[in-house]
């Protein structure tokens, strides 16, 4: 895995008061099965990679819903676009067949082609044997958001080669977060945003099922800022970037869970993203690709062309799904929080000669406090 995981406290750490339990890495990771890898490229750390006249600073982020397993195997899915100016790939399928086979990958706007190739050359080598033997096709989901302010996005420095090792180099446990993978060059509310992550246990039926989340979050003007319900943008009005009157940018969620449910709840699930991401004060801009895909882990089956004609599959009854909504909302903004404070000051591209700066977390929970939010750290 390409970026090493922050020292900085995350927003827990800092006291802020999240409800519901987490996982034991408060990450995506904790839901059994799901591994998380990134490719990163930032000409600041290495100067060799830059060729043009602006800076690298850009990546790619890959989900692998079932890990390295050797045969391939669906997840049921359901999506959600709040607005659509962005791109996932493979959403037609889910909508219509409800799964999808492969990664999840997460770049910038200009490299969803060199992702996608490098995600499908994956499956058909990782399954060799299924894809030899049989007429299968690769449909990887792939998505962006737009890195232009702090990267040359323009310089198509994204190759099939970083989405391979951003899979290959995919892991359980802890993953770091901020400027990371396709987060790396992000924007959130004119601080350094990025990759956030954060899980929440549920109990239903005297079972244990996780719901984790991974974000990347690049969207939101400063004014808009929402922390603990505190209106915060509007007192951290110090190094804003030039000219950033409307939003510009985008975010990607992905909801992970190895609780039973159908594709329809899996798709009404991916709605509550609206409400998560709407906790830190974005009404969803314009300019903005808010799109989110929900999946699940469980009634694991063999790929319908290699099945038999009926299916059995175990879903939740929908009596039982408002913890299970309130769980990804919350975990959500957590994430969102997550991304920027493990975020690092980055120099914009354009315009050139300011920097992007990352959340003063101090200032922020001191603004809590005087507003009762935090009452001790």
């Amino acid at each position: 895995m390409t970026g090493s995981i922050s020292k900085k406290p995350r927003a827990r750490d800092l006291g802020l008061p999240f409800k519901g339990g987490t996982g034991t890495n408060n990450s995506i990771t904790d839901v059994p099965g799901v591994l998380v890898g990134y490719e990163t490229l930032s000409s600041h750390s290495n100067p060799a990679l830059q060729t043009g006249t602006l800076p690298v600073q850009t990546g790619v982020t890959a989900i692998l819903p079932r890990g390295f397993d050797e045969i391939p195997r669906p997840v049921w899915a359901g999506q959600f676009s709040l607005n659509g100016n962005g791109e996932m790939t493979g959403t037609h399928w889910i909508k219509d067949g409800g799964y999808f086979v492969g990664p999840i990958m997460i770049t910038n706007s200009h490299s969803v082609g060199p992702v996608h190739d490098g995600a499908t050359r994956w499956m058909v080598e990782h399954y060799a044997d299924s894809w030899q033997n049989n007429h299968l096709w690769a449909m990887p989901v792939v998505s962006e958001t737009y890195d232009g302010v702090l990267n040359d996005i323009n310089g198509f420095y994204v190759t099939k080669d970083h989405a391979l090792s951003a899979i290959r180099s995919a892991n359980s446990g802890p993953i770091a977060e901020g400027n990371v993978g396709g987060g790396t060059g992000m924007i959130c509310y004119e601080f350094k945003g990025g990759t956030g992550t954060s899980s929440r246990k549920l109990e239903i039926d005297g079972e244990s099922f996780t719901l984790g989340v991974l974000v990347q979050a690049n969207h939101g003007i400063r004014p808009w800022l929402t922390v603990q319900g505190v209106s915060v943008g509007k007192e951290m009005s110090e190094d804003r970037i030039p000219d950033f009157k409307t939003e510009r940018g985008s975010i990607v969620s992905i909801i992970a869970t190895d609780l039973p449910l159908s594709s329809g709840q899996l798709e009404r699930l991916s709605r509550r993203a609206t409400i998560g991401i709407s906790k830190s004060g974005s009404p969803g801009g314009n300019n903005s690709g808010d799109i989110f895909l929900a999946f699940s882990t469980a009634n694991e089956m063999d790929l319908p062309q290699l099945s038999g004609p009926w299916r059995d599959i175990k879903c939740l009854n929908d009596e039982l799904l408002d913890p299970v909504y309130l769980a990804a909302v919350e975990a959500i903004d957590e994430a969102i929080l997550n991304a920027m404070f493990a975020a690092t000051d980055v120099p914009t591209a354009r315009p050139s000669g300011s920097v992007c700066k990352a959340i003063d977390t101090e200032q922020l929970v001191n603004i809590l406090k005087c507003n009762g939010s935090v009452s001790a750290v």
